[in-house]
C-alpha cells in the first residue's frame, strides 16, 4: 500500500546506450551487435506463418555502464554471479567534480567540499556517484579513453571509510591513466568496496538530493565484473 503524500517517482537513467562499436576500454576486446535473422529471413523459416526479427552480440564484461567485481581486483576475489544484490540497490547522493581538471587526482578535501556543497551526507551502505563532466564533454571522441580525472588511493579510502560498498564515475575508470588507477583498483579489493565505471547523465540529478540506485548486473559465471541498467530513482 502507497502510504507516500506524494506518489510521484521519478527515474533518470544513468547508463551508457550500447550499439555497434562502442567505445571500450583500451585493450578489451570491441562490442559487436548485429543482425542474427530478420522478420522476412524467420518469415520464410517458419512457414510463412510470421517473422521474428533476432539480433546478437559480443562484448566484455567491463563493456558500457559496468560493476567491477571484486574478482577484476585479485583472483580470490567474488565473481560477478555471487556479488550480493543487496549491494545493487542502495541509497545514494551525487557530488559536482567537474571543476577538476582532466587526468587531475580527485582527493578526500575534493570530496569533502564536493558533499558541503551538496548538503548532504554520505549514506552508509549506499553509494557515491562522482559527476566529473568526462562523459559529457568527450564521449564518444578518443579523449573519452584518456583524459578522465579520477579518485587517489586517499580518497578510495575516504570514501570507504564513511561506509559505502561502491562509488560510480563517469568515465571509463574510477583513477587516472596509469598506475594510480591500478592503486585504486587494488585498494577497492583491499577495503572491501568496488565501483562502477562508464556512467552517464550525472549532471542531471546533482542538486537533485539523496534517491535510490539501482544497478542489477547479469548472472555471468565466474565474471569478473558485468554491464548494468544504472539508473536513479527519486521519490521511492
Amino acid at each position: 500500500m502507497n502510504t507516500r503524500k506524494d506518489p510521484f517517482v521519478k527515474i533518470v537513467d544513468l547508463s551508457r546506450e550500447l550499439y555497434h562499436r562502442t567505445p571500450s576500454y583500451p585493450g578489451h576486446s570491441a562490442i559487436i551487435h548485429g543482425v542474427w535473422k530478420t522478420h522476412e529471413e524467420s518469415f520464410a523459416d517458419g512457414g510463412n506463418v510470421h517473422g521474428l526479427a533476432s539480433m546478437y552480440f559480443a562484448m566484455p564484461d567491463h563493456g558500457g555502464t559496468h560493476i567491477d567485481a571484486p574478482r577484476h581486483f585479485d583472483k580470490t576475489g567474488q565473481p560477478i554471479n555471487e556479488y550480493p544484490l543487496e549491494n545493487c540497490i542502495v541509497p545514494g547522493i551525487a557530488l559536482d567534480l567537474r571543476h577538476i581538471a582532466p587526468r587531475a587526482e580527485i582527493t578526500p578535501a575534493d570530496l569533502e567540499a564536493a558533499v558541503k556543497k551538496a548538503g548532504v551526507e554520505i549514506p552508509k551502505g549506499g553509494t557515491v556517484l562522482l559527476c566529473t563532466g568526462h562523459h559529457e564533454r568527450t564521449f564518444p571522441r578518443k579523449e573519452y579513453n584518456t583524459e578522465n580525472s579520477g579518485v587517489n588511493v586517499k580518497a578510495t579510502e575516504w570514501l570507504a571509510k564513511h561506509g559505502i560498498v561502491h562509488f560510480g564515475i563517469d568515465s571509463m575508470r574510477p583513477g587516472p591513466e596509469g598506475k594510480e588507477n591500478l592503486l585504486v583498483h587494488k585498494a577497492c579489493f583491499d577495503l572491501g568496496i568496488t565501483h562502477i565505471e562508464s556512467l552517464c547523465n550525472l549532471e542531471s540529478i546533482l542538486g537533485e538530493g539523496p534517491f535510490t540506485f539501482i544497478g542489477l548486473p547479469m548472472k555471468w559465471r565466474g565474471g569478473t565484473g558485468s554491464p548494468i541498467r544504472a539508473v536513479a530513482v527519486f521519490g521511492m
